[in-house]
């Protein structure tokens, strides 16, 4: 097996909050000794409800912000305390494409000058290259040049999705993080950057991590799937296996809630009872035992780690 582009190692961070009642300081556990590998060519995806701590994961692999503790390899090198100017060179290897495309876009700039703003920071293109390079960018995603005279608020949201794109592509990287790139789209807009997506990996050989809130939204684009819950991850394996048998309960409930096309098989709901936890008082133990309909007295006192379970397959949990 070839070694892994990305290795996530035991990374955890924690923010520091607004105060509580009679003063006392309070810590969100956004992420919480989470560990996975992304193997170059694929998609790994990481979904969980909202607050799981999936897009914060995205941002400490991209150096946005930095983990209290734990290791981020990126080819072989730890860049997890790195300094910003120790991270400039490795911009052009990592970039990230945002959920919000219009808020990811500076408003007072034309498109082809914030798709080539990363050519003119990371390469000594002349203005005339960089245009160039710009118009085969915007065809790579699906515009024309023309596009590139207008700004961002001229465009749909699936276009701007698509600058967006054009932009994290400019300097050639070999891993993009897609931060819910779909979540604001129409459902037909969504198929339709899925399938760009797909088409550009193949191509230039990218390497993704797909961040979702559902599973529905990755199963067409992930090669393996990371399942979060309250900053933990619960459940690893290659999304056919996920598909096929899941071990976790949390991940049954969320494959659960997918609707069904095929009127002929019948999956049955399951409804999670109670409210996600505060992040800022998480449970002992198992972080899900609160909701869990498994649940016993060992995941209230015990935090199960993550374990293979079957080839590919790991899971945080005591039924295992």
């Amino acid at each position: 097996m070839s070694e892994a582009l990305v290795s996530v190692k035991n990374i955890s961070k924690t923010f520091s909050a607004n105060k509580g009642m009679f003063g006392k300081k309070k810590f969100v556990h956004a992420v919480n000794d989470v560990s996975f590998d992304i193997m170059p060519g694929e998609t790994f995806s990481l979904v969980g409800e909202s607050g799981c701590g999936k897009s914060t994961t995205g941002k400490l692999i991209d150096h946005l912000i930095t983990p209290d503790t734990g290791e981020i390899w990126f080819e072989g090198k730890d860049i997890s305390k790195i300094s910003d100017n120790e991270m400039r060179p490795l911009r052009s290897d990592i970039q990230m494409v945002f959920q919000d495309p219009y808020g990811s876009l500076n408003p007072r700039m034309k498109v082809q000058d914030l798709i080539g703003e990363p050519l003119l920071i990371h390469t000594n293109m002349t203005a005339g290259e960089r245009l160039k390079k710009v118009h085969e960018l915007l065809g790579v995603v699906g515009l024309s040049p023309s596009h590139g005279e207008r700004y961002p608020h001229e465009f749909s949201g699936g276009q701007r999705q698509r600058v967006g794109i054009a932009r994290a592509l400019a300097v050639g990287p070999e891993f993009i993080i897609c931060d819910e790139p779909i979540s604001a789209l129409d459902v037909s807009i969504q198929a339709q950057v899925i399938n760009m997506l797909e088409d550009l990996q193949e191509q230039m050989g990218l390497t993704y991590l797909f961040v979702a809130h559902d599973l529905s939204m990755v199963r067409h684009i992930s090669d393996r799937v990371g399942v979060m819950y309250l900053g933990n991850m619960v459940e690893i394996a290659d999304y056919d296996k996920l598909y096929e048998k899941r071990y976790h309960p949390y991940t049954e409930a969320l494959l659960s809630a997918i609707p069904q096309v095929d009127q002929n098989v019948k999956t049955e709901r399951i409804h999670l009872e109670g409210e996600v936890p505060s992040p800022s008082d998480p449970p002992s133990g198992c972080r899900f035992h609160t909701r869990c309909p498994k649940a016993c007295d060992r995941c209230r006192r015990e935090v199960p780690e993550l374990k293979k379970v079957a080839e590919g397959h790991f899971v945080a949990c005591h039924l295992y």
